[in-house]
Parts: structure tokens; sequence; C-alpha cells
């Protein structure tokens, strides 16, 4: 009788490691920092109901721009770092939906229904290319990204915007930041907010991420779905089985660009502001760092992944610059430890993937 108790103790016990094995050291890590920061706010009083509507606000933003990352990956093309082309394409569709002087929820989804064909065509063109650089989709993507948002700078400065909002008193062109007061601010974030124990919660955003999340998970549900991530999982055989494999990455692209130019008009919507020229650059490492933290690998990932990853990264975002400010109150920490936290959490998470691969 003992010896079965201690057999199966022993299972359980191996039970669990393998669990938390499973689940990830990185991740673990993470989490346990998260906790760490969760415990030094509380000694210190910082308001922790503030902390967490603040962390879930970010979630609401940041998710969907994260979620972008998911279909390129399962679709074989790997980390989706050409995600500013999709961001582009959503700021576009912000800046005609003010052009055309609409407000409220038909501006933001008048936008969205503006960025969609836009995003269709880019996502079709960088697949293309994609197809022709495989084995260095990331090197190649990160420059492509660079350089569109680098050649978009000269389009903001020629566009011809004209609604005083927007638009240069003097000469063509657009500002480099673009008020979404009485447009399309908060229109999510307070649609149907409600308050609980201190912590404001952003139900329409969050809402409107459980949507495109479910959009995902049903199309992969599909039958194109399935070829899909067939296609990514195993090349090679999805091809002997008669599976187009480049229509398969160019599609996951085409759905990441889409999920990419909703994500910015959703994260504007939060922030109150389009922030166009140079402000899409690096978006896509933070996207990228989510989603990895989240538990993803560079071939394969889920939407639970998602969730997860932007929680951790925003989280300790939230909760480490307050503290790191309350601990050393020098007047520029504020920037600095934003930079040391968010780069930190990045390079973490492409060298924790970048040795498993």
């Amino acid at each position: 009788m003992t010896h079965d108790n201690e057999h199966g103790a022993d299972s359980g016990v191996t039970k669990i490691f393998g669990a938390l094995k499973s689940f990830g050291a990185p991740r673990l890590i993470i989490i346990g920092f998260l906790v760490i920061l969760w415990i030094l706010a509380l000694t210190i009083k910082i308001p922790m109901p503030a902390l967490f509507s603040d962390t879930l606000i970010r979630l609401g933003m940041n998710a969907v721009l994260t979620l972008a990352m998911l279909p390129s990956i399962t679709g074989g093309t790997s980390l989706f770092f050409g995600l500013p082309l999709g961001i582009i394409c959503g700021l576009l569709g912000g800046v005609m939906s003010i052009e055309m002087n609409l407000r409220g929820f038909t501006a933001f989804f008048g936008a969205i229904a503006m960025s969609l064909p836009l995003a269709v065509l880019v996502g079709l063109g960088y697949g293309w290319l994609m197809n022709r650089v495989k084995g260095s989709e990331m090197t190649v993507g990160t420059y492509i990204g660079f350089a569109f948002v680098s050649l978009m700078s000269f389009g903001w400065v020629t566009l011809p915007f004209h609604n005083p909002e927007m638009a240069w008193a003097i000469g063509k062109g657009v500002r480099v930041t673009v008020s979404l007061e009485g447009r399309f601010s908060g229109i999510l974030n307070n649609f149907l907010s409600v308050t609980i124990a201190g912590v404001k919660i952003p139900t329409g955003a969050l809402m409107f991420l459980t949507l495109m999340c479910l959009l995902v998970w049903l199309f992969y549900r599909t039958q194109l779905g399935h070829a899909m991530r067939f296609a990514g999982m195993n090349p090679k055989f999805a091809e002997a089985s008669g599976i187009n494999v480049n229509r398969m990455r160019i599609l996951g692209i085409v759905i990441s660009t889409i999920l990419g130019a909703i994500g910015i008009l959703v994260y504007a919507q939060g922030f109150g502001f389009l922030q166009l020229y140079n402000a899409p650059m690096y978006m896509g490492f933070i996207a990228a760092a989510g989603i990895l933290i989240g538990g993803a690998s560079l071939k394969s990932a889920r939407i639970s992944h998602v969730i997860l990853g932007t929680f951790l990264f925003h989280g300790i975002l939230v909760v480490a610059l307050p503290v790191a400010n309350t601990v050393a109150t020098l007047g520029s920490l504020a920037e600095i430890s934003r930079a040391i936290v968010s780069n930190g959490i990045i390079l973490y998470a492409l060298a924790q993937k970048g040795g498993e691969s």
C-alpha cells in the first residue's frame, strides 16, 4: 500500500515537471518576473487597480497586432517582420476616413473597410517576394518593412489631404501625429466598459479582440485553413499531396497583412492618435516578442500564445515603469527604463527562440 502511494506521488511529481517543461522555461521566467513586479508595486503602494486597468487596455490595443504574426508563422514564412506594410495600409484607411469627415463607429469601420483592399494588394506583392527569398524571410522582411516605412514618409508629405485636422497649414501632406478626438478615439475601449473593484475593463476592445480571434480560429477549421497549416508544417509532404505551398504561403501573408491593418486602427483608437511617418518602424518587433513569449516557435503558433504573450509583455511594461520611477526619481528615468524593459524583453524572446531553432 505504501509502495503504491509512493509510486502515485512520484507519478504526480513527474507529471507536474512534465507540464512545467512543456509550458517552457522562458514563459515561467517572464511570469515570475511579472509576479515579482506586482509584489514590489504592492510594497511601495502603487495603486494595483490602475495597473490592472492599464494592462487590460494595452491587451485590447495590441493583441490584434500580435495576432497578425500567427498566419504568417503557420503559413510557413516565420515571423511577420513585414508588419509595417499592413500597419501603413491601416493608417491610410484612418486618414481617408478623416478626410471623408466620418465619425464614431462609421469612421472606425469605414477606415477598416478602406484599408482592406490596400492590405490585400500589398500582402500579395509581399508574399510573391517572400516566395523568392525562401530561408531569408525574416531578414528580407525586416529590410522591406524599414524601406517601405521610409518610402512612405515621402508619401505622407505629398498626399493631397486637405482636412485641417491633419493637413499641414502650409503645403501638402499630413502631420506626424493626427488626433482622433471627435473621430473614433476610444470607440472600442469605452463601448460597454465597466469598472469592477477599481479596475476598468475595456469591454468593447476585448470583444473586438475575441471576434478577431474567433474569425482566425474558424478559418483554421476550414479546408483551406488546414491546407495552409499543413503546408507550413511540412512543405515537401504538402507539395506531394497536391497542395500549392507557394499559394498557401502567400495566403498566410495576406491574412497577416489584413490583421496588421486592422490592428493598428484598434491600437490607434485606444491611443487616441494616428502616428505616421517613422512610427510603424519597430512595431513588428514588439508583436514578434509578444507571440514568442506566449509560447510560439518560428514554425508553430496558436491563438493562446497571442493572448498570453501580449498580456505578459505589456503587463511587465505597465508595472515596471512606475516601480522604477518610484525607486529612483531621476527625471529621464521613465524613457530610459521603458527602453531597457521593452527592448530587453524583445531581445530575450528572440534569443530564446533563436537558440531553439
